[in-house]
């Protein structure tokens, strides 16, 4: 009897089935692991990278998520201050760490708007280089002088700069911080002539202010409502759109004339990027729900902030615009990126 003729192709075709059968099994190879870690995540403690020296007003927001995420995932939270270039030294090891849900960083306006518009390489990019987490605060900058220094405005502040050109200076928590392009918008709009002094932290600027080695700061209210209310440093004005509760006799820069001069000091979550979306979810949520409870706000008034909290998407919105924003005040205070 002659033999049934195999149908033509069909060769071809058990090949490719067979392909594809080993991509399936390679690909499967690939994303197991991930869905199994994030299933089971976490397993061991997670590490905050804040990206500045201890004291500063980072350290409040970085108490506030560790005191929300440890009782919520049942993991020690460890914070680990890496300091450097403005805030960029603690997000490029953050934006290059493995991304297990197991490193995070404390991300803020300065390492996410105003480095990256101020260097010309921070080594990093502020939306591409990370997975947005959570937002978590909002709060207001303050210009503080020392409580001896003669002026007592900001309109006496600048009569006293423009009689003394070059002769007065300005901390900063660093080259290329929030605290120095604050202070350089200032000078460019007030048409003064004030010298930059950086430090390694915020807690440095505030001592230096109290020490009256320097004349004048931008600093976070969260760390100077108890110096301020004190009298030992003067409150000279705010960056806020509106009046803070708080300091209600201190007026706004946009009280002077300056009505672009509006800026907020926000702090939020970030993971490296590639991050699986199970795990930024379960943080996103756990500190959107500690954030809502009345402890946490009670925590945050006392010190003039308040809590901001936003999903992992809308919070990726906010970082991209904040960042085209501050490119924009970097372009109109006409600072050269260093």
């Amino acid at each position: 009897m002659a033999r049934a003729r195999q149908p033509r192709g069909t060769g071809n075709q058990s090949l490719l089935v067979a392909a594809l059968v080993v991509a399936i099994m390679a690909f499967a190879t690939l994303v197991t692991p991930t869905r199994a870690q994030a299933q089971f995540w976490p397993e061991k403690a997670i590490k905050l990278v804040v990206p500045f020296g201890p004291g500063g007003p980072t350290d409040v927001a970085a108490r506030i998520v560790s005191q929300i995420l440890q009782p919520a995932l049942g993991q020690s939270i460890v914070i680990e201050n890496r300091p450097g270039a403005g805030g960029a030294t603690g997000s490029r090891a953050v934006a290059t760490a493995d991304p297990d849900g197991y490193t995070l960083l404390l991300g803020t306006a300065a390492t996410h708007g105003a480095v990256p518009a101020l260097a010309k390489n921070a080594g990093f990019d502020p939306v591409k280089s990370f997975t947005a987490v959570a937002k978590v605060t909002d709060s207001t900058t303050v210009m503080i002088s020392p409580a001896t220094f003669a002026p007592s405005t900001l309109a006496a502040f600048i009569a006293h700069a423009k009689a003394n050109p070059g002769k007065l200076n300005y901390a900063s928590a660093g080259v290329g911080n929030l605290t120095q392009l604050n202070a350089e918008l200032f000078k460019a709009r007030a048409g003064i002539d004030v010298v930059h002094v950086p430090f390694k932290s915020g807690s440095e600027m505030v001592t230096a202010i109290l020490a009256e080695q320097t004349h004048m700061a931008f600093v976070d209210i969260s760390i100077l409502l108890p110096l301020i209310e004190a009298k030992k440093i003067k409150a000279l004005a705010v960056t806020r759109g509106q009046r803070h509760p708080t300091l209600p006799d201190v007026p706004t820069m946009a009280e002077n004339g300056w009505a672009d001069f509006v800026t907020t000091f926000w702090t939020g979550v970030f993971a490296p990027p590639a991050t699986p979306p199970a795990i930024v979810e379960r943080l996103s949520a756990a500190i959107g729900a500690g954030l809502a409870t009345s402890g946490v706000r009670d925590t945050l008034a006392k010190v003039g902030a308040e809590p901001a909290a936003l999903t992992s998407q809308a919070f990726a919105a906010f970082v991209a615009a904040e960042a085209a924003k501050w490119a924009g005040i970097v372009k109109l205070s006409g600072i050269a990126p260093e």
